[in-house]
Formats: structure tokens, C-alpha cells, sequence
């Protein structure tokens, strides 16, 4: 969380290629040395934890820095949807493997996991390295009429007065519309990690689910995401497209009924009277809320300002990654002394009225205009006598 926001700003001014190659690099031998170093001492263990959270810091903002770089405004919200499709697809897939490996892998079960997965990792960057680069202007493969059309599409994006032109840090800690993205992006954080927090709790607690069941049943929403995500991305740009709809219409208005569901679904989750189906349906329903609301509130960074599109998803994932701790210790704190229905209840109100205040504040006011501060300022030019 700390090195977000500086790490957004190293891949604003030198592109997202390293930082982001980098930080999978790190964790990817991290995972490999992390069945030793639990053998040797939990210190070993911390501190190599410790490494890799420092790494995948910078991580996010990188990739806003190379979609900013490598997407055409008109399909950015298809674009980041997929992308975040990936990442839960990706979570998905990597609890059914953890499961599978812990009890049929190699070097004693849970070993193997960190090993198949650093391997993975490792594999990946090779590929990564080879193909991926910051923009098109350092691309060496590309040809020239591939570099003259994204020159075209991005503008001054890729250039290089553009990485050279400090960043406008007191414009972009005293822009409404970015303070507003981040108090959205705290809420949807919130929300979301709260359900996410709660639904192995609430499954195995107040309806009795057992672990197998369990994580079946917790899979499913994320399944939904990795459907819908793409879906509503698609719609999301089809709709403000010209002759349609206006983007801040189309953003205010996925967002507010994202978050509009998620946090009614939450609400009604109190009231399935212990139903089984009926709670896995409106679990679903609430995370799958933010495969309208999220794609939208990322997208919003590259309105506001795509060459400072590092720092400004970096402000607000800080803002979101506070909401990350924060909703657990507010689960634990509520359900620590009996876990009951009642105790859930207050979970979720407190969930739903999380959603709310962020929907409020973004239609209030959010914006999707360009903001002044996104183009370099003109130098005063001096002249010789």
C-alpha cells in the first residue's frame, strides 16, 4: 500500500514494463523459497513476505501505466474488464489448484503449491520480458504505420516531454473528481472484501456448510464475475459511443446501480431466514455488482487523466487498500463474541451504507471531463540577447 502511489509515479515517468515484469519476478521466487524459509524460521518467512508485498506494490499502477499506453480510448472499459476477468479468473483457478496440490502434490502436499506457482510465475516473465513493452515508441518490432496510429490515438500519452514534465501533485491531491474517485473506490473496496470476508464465515457459521461445500459454494460468484465482466465492459462502450449516450452518464450510471446491487443484495442476505439458496443467490447477485461498478471506476482514471493514469489508480487503490483492512477488523469485531444471525446483519448494513455513501459522493462529484492538469504545461521559452 505505501509504495502505490510512488510507484504509480516511476511508471508514469518510465513506463509500467519493469515495474510490473519486476514485481512478478520477486514474487514468483519468493514463492519458490518460501517452503524453505518456513523451515528455517517464521523471521525468514515474514521477511520474504515482506519482499514481495514491497514488489507488487508498484504492480497495479503499472498496468494502468501500459493499458493507458496500449488501449484506444473508445474500447478502454472492454479493455480493463478483460483484464479484470483475468485476475479473477486467476483467483479462481488458483484456490482449485492450491486445494488439488495440498492433497495429491509433491514435496509433502502444500509445498508443491508454492513451487508450481513460482515455476508458473517464472515461466511467465520470460514471456513477459520478450514481448511486453512500456509503449509503442520502445516497441522494437512493431512497424511504422503501427507506432504513426497509436501516436495518432494516444497523443501526447506516449510522449517523451510527457515523461519529462513533473508530475502536478497539488492539482491532483486538490481535484474534486479524483477525491471522489477515491472515496468510490474506498466504498466498492469495502464492500466487496467485507462479502468476500464474510461469505466463508457466514456459510460455515450460520448455515452450516462444510468445508467442501464451502468453497464450491464461495466459487461461484467469482465465476460470475469472470462472465459478466466482460459483458458489461462491452456495454459500458457500446452505449458511449457516438450518437448514444455521454461517458458520464454512461460511468455515473454503472456505478451507482453496481454498487446499488451489491449493497441491496447485501441487505437482503439478512433476510433469506437461513435459506441456503437463497443466501448463495444474493451473495452472488452482490459480487457480481462489481462487474459493473469496477471496470467503470478504473476506467475513470484514464478520463481524467491517462499520461498520470500510474498516479491517479494508485491514489485511489491506496484509498481502496484501507478499506481492505479496515472491513475485516469491522467483521471480526462484530462477529468475535457470537457470530449469530443478528451479529451478520449489522455486517451488512454496515456494508450496504458503505455502498451508498460512495455512490452519493461519485454522482455528486465525479466527473469524467479532462482535467486541465493532464497535459504538460508549456515551458516559457527564454530568449538570448
Amino acid at each position: 500500500m505505501c509504495l502505490q502511489i510512488p510507484g504509480g509515479w516511476l511508471a508514469d515517468r518510465f513506463g509500467g514494463r519493469w515495474f510490473c515484469g519486476c514485481g512478478l519476478v520477486v514474487s514468483s521466487v519468493v514463492s519458490l523459497l518460501t517452503p524453505t524459509a518456513a523451515s528455517i524460521h517464521i523471521v525468514v518467512l515474514v521477511l520474504l513476505r515482506i519482499l514481495a508485498g514491497i514488489c507488487e506494490g508498484p504492480m497495479p499502477p503499472s498496468v494502468q501505466t501500459l493499458l493507458a499506453r496500449w488501449s484506444q480510448p473508445k474500447y478502454r472499459s472492454i479493455v480493463i474488464s478483460v483484464n479484470k476477468s483475468g485476475i479473477d479468473l486467476g483467483a479462481v483457478v488458483g484456490m482449485l489448484v492450491a486445494g488439488i496440490l495440498c492433497d495429491f502434490g509433491f514435496a509433502g502436499g502444500w509445498p508443491s503449491v508454492f513451487y508450481v506457482f513460482g515455476m508458473a510465475g517464472c515461466l511467465w516473465c520470460i514471456f513477459w520480458f520478450l514481448f511486453c513493452y512500456s509503449s509503442p515508441s520502445t516497441h522494437p518490432w512493431i512497424s511504422k504505420a503501427e507506432r504513426q496510429y497509436w501516436e495518432n490515438v494516444l497523443g501526447t500519452v506516449d510522449s517523451a516531454s510527457r515523461q519529462r514534465t513533473p508530475a502536478p501533485w497539488s492539482q491532483i491531491f486538490t481535484s474534486i473528481p479524483v477525491w471522489a474517485l477515491a472515496v468510490a473506490t474506498f466504498s466498492q473496496a469495502w464492500g466487496f472484501t467485507t462479502i468476500q470476508t464474510c461469505m466463508p464465515m457466514f456459510m460455515y457459521d450460520v448455515l452450516g456448510f462444510n468445508s467442501l461445500k464451502n468453497g464450491v459454494v464461495c466459487a461461484l460468484p467469482y465465476l460470475a464475475l469472470c462472465a459478466f465482466n466482460p459483458l458489461f465492459g462491452f456495454l459500458t462502450d457500446w452505449l458511449r459511443s457516438p450518437g448514444r449516450l455521454s461517458t458520464k452518464v454512461v460511468r455515473k450510471a454503472f456505478i451507482v446501480t453496481g454498487f446499488a446491487v451489491s449493497g441491496v443484495s447485501s441487505i437482503f442476505v439478512c433476510y433469506t431466514d437461513c435459506s441456503r439458496i437463497l443466501a448463495c443467490l444474493f451473495f452472488c447477485l452482490a459480487v457480481s455488482g462489481s462487474s459493473m461498478s469496477f471496470p467503470n471506476i478504473i476506467a475513470n482514471v484514464h478520463d481524467l487523466s491517462p499520461p498520470h493514469a500510474g498516479i491517479l489508480i494508485a491514489v485511489a487503490l491506496t484509498a481502496g487498500s484501507l478499506a481492505q483492512v479496515g472491513g475485516p477488523l469491522v467483521v471480526g469485531e462484530v462477529t468475535q463474541q457470537h457470530s449469530t444471525y443478528d451479529d451478520w446483519q449489522i455486517v451488512f448494513y454496515i456494508c450496504a451504507a458503505m455502498y451508498a455513501i460512495g455512490a452519493a459522493v461519485f454522482v455528486i462529484f465525479g466527473s469524467t471531463e479532462r482535467q486541465s492538469w493532464a497535459e504538460p504545461q508549456k515551458q516559457p521559452e527564454t530568449t538570448t540577447k
